[in-house]
């Protein structure tokens, strides 16, 4: 079993990124992966938020993150594995399993 609850953040906008047209919203992919990570690892638990990139909560390492992300122009959805950066603009969901079974996350088949 996993030592320590991680905690996946995905930032991301209400308008979809220009260059992920035809792709679900950020929101759409929080809530997507939250459910695809669910089943993937029963009764193991971890942390998923979604994070607005221009209303950001008062936490200072989102409020600063987000402000990178603007800044650098990173794509939209972003997934963040405590504080790494796993996917960004088109998440597939083998590059977030295999972040978390580096965490010792094992998946249920």
């Amino acid at each position: 079993m996993v030592k320590k609850d991680i905690e996946i953040e995905v930032y991301g906008a209400e308008q979809i990124c220009a260059s992920c047209v035809n792709l679900p919203s950020s929101k759409d992919t929080c809530e997507w992966l939250e459910a695809a990570l669910t089943r993937k690892f029963p009764e193991q638990s971890f942390r998923i938020s979604y994070i607005d990139m221009y209303n950001p909560p008062e936490k200072l390492k989102q409020k600063s993150f987000a402000a990178r992300m603007i800044e650098e122009e990173l794509f939209y959805p972003l997934v963040l594995i405590e504080d790494e950066i796993i996917a960004e603009g088109n998440v597939r969901l083998k590059k977030v399993v295999e972040a978390m079974e580096r965490y010792g996350y094992k998946m249920q088949l």
